[in-house]
């Protein structure tokens, strides 16, 4: 059993049992153990994964059947540590030959997975596949695209919201069935390393003035300052030691607005 270290120690710990000696559907009767997440507490990044395999069923672990192999190799690859992650699942217990999950069972289930997002408060959750992206978009008033087919289209995006930051992922079960999508999932997964901490030019950023006198939209702050600061053009220039002006916004476009504030 994995080790638990709490920012919120009651709270989790409580959470944590509530979720292992659960009796409230069917799933308890056919499980061997129910997961509560694992993980960093204090990661600013959540993955929500689907429910426990079998191996994960047995061990009462994430992650430690085939899926878990693909995941920890690719997180290797980006040299991201998953103890630096909070990992958990929507359904906490393994799902009958694999079948897809119900809707009671996600509505049931969903109450411990509300409560370990507000005692980790992550900045950003990344769900991963369908079951977990509809739960997190309906949760946080996301649209959805009418087709589940289109859903592909939300993957490696990143998504803001008054509380959180939603950034889709596709499930790494895909590692072990479809390995021609490696490359696509390899590009999406590096993200995770950069949401891990904010820009380290963020605390000298003109956009971090700008947005403390309340005069820049706090959604270049959140998505790029507090997100993907890799993708910030001012991020690469401040690299590369490139001039740039102070009212250049984060995706490179001039704010003349801001040169005389």
């Amino acid at each position: 059993m994995p080790t638990y270290e709490y920012k919120s120690g009651v709270e989790l710990y409580s959470l944590k049992e509530k979720i292992e000696n659960c009796s409230k559907c069917p799933l308890s009767k056919t499980r061997k153990n129910a997961l509560p997440g694992e993980g960093d507490p204090e990661s600013r990044v959540m993955l929500i994964a689907q429910a426990p395999g079998e191996r994960e069923d047995e061990e009462g672990r994430m992650f430690v059947g085939p899926t878990g192999i693909a995941l920890n190799e690719l997180l290797g690859e980006l040299e991201v540590k998953r103890n630096s992650l909070y990992l958990t699942n929507l359904v906490k217990c393994m799902l009958p030959n694999y079948r897809k999950p119900k809707q009671k069972e996600i509505d049931t289930c969903s109450e411990y997975l509300d409560r370990e997002i507000e005692v980790i408060d992550p900045e950003i959750i990344s769900p991963l596949g369908y079951y977990a992206v509809r739960y997190i978009f309906n949760k946080y008033d996301l649209s959805l695209p009418d087709e589940k087919e289109e859903l592909k289209n939300l993957y490696g995006k990143l998504f803001l919201t008054p509380k959180r930051k939603i950034y889709p992922l596709t499930h790494p079960t895909s590692l072990v069935f479809d390995t021609p999508r490696k490359g696509e999932m390899k590009q999406n997964y590096s993200k995770l390393k950069v949401f891990l901490s904010e820009c380290k030019w963020y605390k000298v950023c003109p956009m971090k003035k700008f947005y403390e006198r309340g005069i820049l939209d706090s959604r270049w702050v959140e998505l790029y300052c507090k997100g993907d600061w890799k993708s910030c053009v001012r991020y690469e220039m401040e690299e590369n030691g490139e001039a740039h002006p102070d009212w250049m916004l984060p995706d490179g476009s001039i704010d003349a607005r801001l040169k005389s504030r």
